[in-house]
């Protein structure tokens, strides 16, 4: 199949001006790329017209959570409908693979509100490269359909999973022999197609590595190429101490850096952006690899058990539980949250007005969703610590909640920065999800480029494409190329825009018509088609990241 896009105002994900072009794609691949005007309709199977829209590569989503939901809600229309092709899985240090028995079991729980935890989901994978091969298999849809996921995936091996396998759920330092186990399951599952390792330092068990022991994983993952992307310490107080800690791990070890949602949050952070680019900027200099990825968005989300101090959530869910019914330990715990800063809330004071419940497990919190825990304190006449613990233990933990706690000059100082690239942190569960997972890419090319100017159209698809592509180290992807991968997006640059709202996340972008997987539309005219062309991109011996077995 050759499908003709002609007279399309090319922005080619370089940076590079945007120009009037034909590209023809033949199959999965980008077969010419050509002055407008140059290609006549008996060149191809298909011709859309292009007149007025913007052609660029497919966008890529440097921090997603859809590890679970790319299997389960196969039309995947939350980011197809934003132009994202490709994706970058494992985050924040918890994810499905590498695994045993008891630790899925664990991290199932552990995450069920980032990616929910369906009882009856067939988890036939163990390690790194069952869960790519799973990923890339040709199965059928509940809608009729058969193909592989909708988008591509790459992954990164997570710490936590990890150190869970090998250690536990609990706290404590590794032994010499725990430390090259873990050491020896980061190098296999690097080998099986993991770009990178990630981390979650505000999570457990991720949280309980000490820096010497994150080191010796990392000079693992550089010696075969791959990248380190933790969510560090604390985006609250003491931040920048944090981002310095994981900088000087990057420059010790000689692993790449990557920030995962780069910011400074909290109001002691307020206009503090400079002083974390000043950090980065030294860094560069003296030749440290670093880059960062963020959200066009204040809130964060994450879950509700996050806000815990480290010690209360150590040995997993049943622990956990058993330390929130105890009277004695209850009033430590509160102690650490409302007085002192709990580790897990980033060393910062709980603010229950700023705690919004995004989604449940449990049917009977439903109506508590919307609502921060200011909210249902003052309405059932409970103090809101009390609300807190009440709904971590009827929700067994599984609690998502927006946390609102950004400053728009932050993000918008971070976002112009030369080693940014797009990220939207997006949970694609709950019945009341953030809105980044539906409208990150089309509102920072409608509000922050063409509305607020703040960068120019081809420096954004830039930021969203081309850039985070190398990081990558992709081998075909990410420009709009001959001989690349067909992962190619079309809109209207005058009318793109991100609809999803905090009242009603779940809405599809505007001003975008057709998305090209592989070459295959999964979304024409503005609709999508149901297609799934995706595929697992995997680290290959040669250090690039690409589809099809090592």
């Amino acid at each position: 199949m050759k499908t003709l896009i002609s007279n399309a105002t090319l922005v080619d994900g370089t940076g590079a001006d945007r120009r009037a072009a034909d590209v023809l794609l033949d199959g999965a691949v980008i077969a010419a790329v050509v002055d407008a005007g140059s290609l006549t309709v008996g060149d191809a199977d298909r011709v859309i017209d292009a007149t007025g829209l913007v052609l660029s590569p497919g966008f890529i989503d440097m921090h997603a959570h859809s590890d679970l939901q790319l299997l389960v809600n196969k039309n995947h229309y939350a980011k197809l409908s934003q132009g994202v092709t490709t994706e970058l899985l494992g985050q924040d240090g918890l994810s499905y693979a590498p695994v045993d028995d008891a630790t899925l079991a664990g991290v199932r729980e552990k995450i069920a509100g980032w990616n929910d935890n369906p009882a009856d989901f067939d988890w036939n994978w163990r390690t790194v490269g069952e869960y790519l091969d799973r990923l890339d298999r040709v199965d059928d849809g509940p809608d009729g359909t058969t193909g592989r996921i909708a988008t591509n995936a790459a992954y990164l091996v997570p710490q936590g999973t990890v150190r869970a396998m090998v250690m536990g759920f609990a706290e404590g330092d590794p032994t010499p022999e725990q430390q090259q186990q873990m050491q020896v399951v980061i190098r296999t599952a690097m080998e099986e197609g993991a770009v990178g390792m990630s981390s979650g330092l505000t999570y457990t068990p991720g949280m309980y590595a000490q820096t010497e022991e994150l080191a010796g994983l990392c000079r693992v993952v550089g010696e075969l190429g791959g990248f380190y992307a933790p969510h560090h310490r604390s985006y609250g107080k003491g931040a920048l101490g944090a981002y310095a800690e994981m900088i000087s791990l990057s420059r010790d070890t000689g692993c790449a850096l990557h920030l995962s949602h780069a910011t400074m949050n909290f109001a002691e952070n307020k206009g503090r952006a400079g002083e974390l680019l000043d950090l980065i900027d030294e860094a560069l200099e003296q030749g440290v690899d670093i880059t960062l990825d963020t959200y066009p968005y204040l809130p964060g989300a994450t879950t509700l058990s996050a806000i815990l101090p480290s010690w209360a959530s150590s040995g997993g869910t049943e622990a956990t539980l058993a330390r929130l019914a105890d009277p004695e330990t209850r009033a430590r715990i509160r102690e650490a949250v409302e007085i002192y800063g709990s580790d897990g809330c980033h060393g910062v004071v709980a603010e229950w007005d700023t705690l919004e419940i995004s989604g449940v497990q449990n049917p009977a919190l439903t109506g508590f969703v919307g609502k921060t825990i200011k909210d249902i304190a003052a309405e059932s006449g409970q103090e809101p610590f009390d609300v807190f613990t009440q709904i971590l233990t009827e929700d067994r933990l599984g609690t998502g909640i927006l946390q609102h706690v950004g400053h728009e000059e932050n993000v918008q100082v971070i976002m112009k920065h030369r080693t940014h690239t797009g990220g939207s942190d997006g949970l694609l569960v709950g019945a009341k999800p953030h809105p980044r997972a539906w409208g990150t890419f089309p509102r920072y090319l409608g509000h922050y480029s063409r509305d607020l100017g703040l960068l120019s159209l081809e420096e954004m698809v830039h930021h969203l494409s081309g850039r985070p592509a190398a990081r990558l180290k992709l081998h075909n992807r990410g420009l709009v190329r001959e001989g690349f991968a067909a992962d190619v997006v079309l809109f209207d640059p005058e009318t793109i825009r991100d609809t999803a709202t905090f009242q009603n996340p779940r809405q599809a972008a505007s001003g975008i018509q057709y998305v090209f997987v592989n070459g295959t539309a999964a979304i024409d005219g503005g609709q999508p088609t149901g297609a799934r062309a995706g595929r697992a991109l995997r680290r290959h011996s040669d250090g690039l990241t690409r589809e099809g077995q090592q």
